[in-house]
């Protein structure tokens, strides 16, 4: 049994993938690849940074794809890429995420020139973190089938050359020489500059890809790069001896680059502490003098290289720009500007994905090398702007248990607390919009704070009027998640924010008693001083009366029975009528009724879509525009040109969900008064609950069983909110408030 375990073990060793050693193709196989798998084989740093990141995050998703002043916000998933198999997660934001995404596409879409795209944030905000993770998969991609990238190396024959090996090397097995590019250059660009452009005429006169190839900027480097001194001197050389191009090429073999951060492979990271290298070039003395047995001439291909030869075609970081990185960042200069550097009396061109985090303390570095400006972007690390992902921190912290501990919706308050640490006082974009902040008192901070954490999370509230909804542009959008490109720098820090959560956390989490918000008020109105002076003033009072919003919404949902096929008849009769003046008499061709189309048709329903205290205008805007989004993308867009059924269109959803929405505001209103329905609830599971009407006890046990299936309650915890919302009378405070 032991040496069949053993046997086992070994052949796991001999076929496991991390083991897999890939032959070297020569430049035949390389072409037929290449006309098989253009995309996969024409590929740079940059080209492969693009695909890594896409492979690990995908296209995201914009939850308003169907509003016309959608700016493309999108939710992406980076677990993949920054949580996933790694020691120290990172956690993105929706907010960085857009930017990562955006500088991905721009590395798609346009040439790429040599630039360093600068991380910049505060202490605290995890820069460090994010590029070690990055640069973690970026490595791990590169050794995948999918993430494959080509080096040349070069097989010289010394047979072919009219040498005797022997002389050469009386050890060698094989009868080539392999020189291998230090620069890792790509195999097609062996093929001299001046014939590529024929040459993949010649290769892709069928394929569709030739448009691509010949007009997308992504391959702008197959015609502008040149390779490196030691290869072009090699061809050069091999030509004049060989004077055959084919029989030179017969030398060139392609082999996937795995890249190997620990070892300097195409990947080199230098922290501040990481002393200069004594020599500033690399040279092989025993393969030189290979090179020159072969060649019989020493100044033919001098093999000399540079440490920036190791991230060509490669990534080249640095961790924080100070000390001995501000050196080496300095010694960018030239290679950044012009793509190139001397080594010795050799040209090096080294084209590299520079990256760097920083200090936004440390930038005056850069700003003393006005010439250095237009070749750097920078990409702000903020502390975390996003309700969902300070959240998301906790729970892989302390775990995913952790929320177990609170009543929904609480822990996401916790967040709101911290975050509003973080944001500017003032928000000129948001006032802009809502230049009377305190018509939202009942859900928003006058700061409107709670507001912009919605928008930053890319969720419109519901509790937004209809003019503000409509007046929400894609202009105002933009100015909006702008402004967090100032935002994040102060505040409470990412670490300080999980040694705040834990003394929480450690205090409030009993056995039997779940964290509610009076708790977490007291929390914080009890701080330390410069923990309290951080929350903006009445934060928590405006926080309170959004979470009393919402827990009402939440019940009132859960109380809510309704019509759906009444509830559908008139929104498809709205739909059909507001294409008719009033005074027609019209057969609706989605229900087959008759309508009248008065003015009190359009009232009754639309007391349903909008709040009834609405004033006239207010509902005939709503109307007009409702008929304009049917006219000019429903009919001719949904339903003629993609055949959907008036049921499946993004206008008749929306209605839909309005309609419902206004319905619950009065479910509540049978039972407010109904003292024996909240002895009800607080006897629920008890023996007691069966001594109420039965009436009672079917929709109390209708409202817990959907507060527990719908939003996540314990059946104590459904209990113990359903009191909180009648004791505090809020059904009744919001419908005043709205009134």
């Amino acid at each position: 049994m032991q040496n069949k375990n053993l046997q086992n073990a070994i052949e796991f060793l001999s076929t496991t993938n991390g083991s897999r050693i890939y032959k070297p193709m020569d430049f035949k196989e390389l072409l037929e690849q290449l006309h098989c798998k253009p995309e996969r084989i024409l590929r740079n740093v940059f080209q492969l940074f693009y695909d890594m990141v896409k492979t690990y995050v995908g296209e995201g998703i914009d939850e308003y794809t169907q509003d016309p002043e959608s700016i493309n916000y999108k939710y992406y998933d980076c677990s993949k890429l920054f949580v996933q198999g790694l020691d120290h997660p990172f956690f993105a934001d929706r907010l960085f995420a857009n930017r990562l995404m955006n500088l991905v596409d721009s590395l798609k879409r346009s040439a790429q020139q040599n630039k360093i795209y600068i991380f910049k944030g505060p202490p605290g905000s995890g820069k460090s973190t994010f590029l070690n993770n990055l640069l973690r998969k970026f490595e791990e991609y590169s050794k995948s089938e999918e993430g494959m990238i080509l080096k040349t190396i070069w097989r010289l024959e010394p047979a072919k050359l009219g040498v005797d090996i022997s002389k050469i090397d009386s050890n060698i097995q094989e009868n080539y020489i392999e020189i291998p590019c230090p620069s890792f250059d790509h195999p097609v660009l062996m093929i001299p500059k001046e014939y590529r452009k024929d040459f993949f005429q010649e290769m892709f006169s069928d394929s569709e890809f030739k448009q691509r190839l010949f007009n997308d900027k992504e391959f702008d480097w197959i015609w502008r790069d040149e390779p490196c001194t030691i290869c072009t001197s090699l061809y050069k050389a091999l030509l004049e001896k060989l004077q055959d191009p084919w029989q030179v090429f017969q030398m060139i073999y392609s082999q996937p680059h795995h890249f190997d951060r620990r070892l300097g492979e195409g990947i080199s990271v230098y922290t501040p502490g990481d002393k200069p290298l004594n020599e500033n070039y690399f040279t092989n003395p025993e393969l030189q003098k290979k090179i020159d047995s072969l060649l019989k001439d020493s100044n033919r291909v001098k093999y000399i290289f540079s440490q920036f030869a190791k991230t060509n075609n490669g990534i080249y970081a640095l961790m924080d720009i100070k000390s001995n990185n501000e050196t080496r960042f300095m010694d960018l200069h030239n290679i950044v500007s012009e793509g190139s550097h001397k080594v010795e009396e050799i040209e090096e061109t080294v084209h590299s994905l520079f990256l760097a985090v920083m200090n936004p303390e440390d930038q005056k570095i850069i700003q003393n090398v006005g010439s250095f400006e237009d070749r750097i972007e920078y990409i702000k690390i903020p502390y975390v702007l996003d309700i969902s992902t300070e959240v998301e921190i906790y729970r892989n912290t302390f775990g995913q248990q952790v929320e177990n501990s609170f009543l929904p919706m609480v822990l996401q308050n916790f967040a709101r607390v911290i975050i509003s640490t973080r944001l500017n006082k003032e928000s000129p974009a948001l006032l802009e919009w809502i230049n009377f902040p305190r018509k939202y008192k009942d859900f928003c901070d006058e700061n409107l704070h709670l507001l912009k954490m919605e928008i930053f999370r890319g969720h419109i509230p519901n509790w937004l009027s209809e003019i503000d909804k409509k007046n929400f542009t894609a202009e105002r959008r933009r100015k909006i998640i702008q402004e967090a490109e100032k935002e994040g720098e102060k505040g409470i820090s990412g670490r300080e924010s999980i040694k705040i959560f834990n003394d929480f956390y450690s205090r409030h989490a009993k056995n039997g008693k779940l964290i509610d918000m009076n708790t977490l008020c007291t929390f914080f109105n009890n701080a330390a001083r410069e923990i309290a002076e951080l929350i903006p003033e009445k934060f928590l009072d405006a926080l309170v009366n959004l979470y009393n919003h919402n827990v009402l919404q939440e019940v009132k949902e859960s109380m809510y029975y309704y019509n759906e096929e009444r509830i559908s008849r008139d929104i498809q009769n709205y739909l059909f009528a507001v294409n008719f003046d009033l005074g027609n008499t019209q057969t609706c061709t989605f229900t087959g009724e008759q309508l009248e189309i008065t003015p009190e048709f359009f009232e009754n329903i639309e007391n349903k879509l909008l709040h009834p205290q609405e004033d006239r205008r207010t509902k005939r805007d709503f109307r007009e525009n409702t008929q304009k989004k049917y006219s000019s993308v429903t009919l001719p867009q949904e339903i003629m040109q993609e055949k959907k059924n008036i049921l499946d269109t993004q206008i008749y959803q929306d209605l839909f969900q309005r309609y419902v929405y206004n319905l619950k505001e009065k479910v509540l209103e049978p039972f407010l008064d109904n003292e024996n329905f909240r002895r009800a609830i607080k006897s629920y599971h008890e023996e007691e609950f069966k001594s109420y009407d039965k009436r009672i006890q079917e929709d109390v046990e209708f409202l817990i069983r959907n507060l527990c299936n719908k939003f996540g309650y314990s059946e104590e915890g459904a209990k113990e909110i359903c009191i909180y919302v009648i004791d505090n009378d809020l059904a009744q405070k919001f419908d005043l408030e709205l009134t």
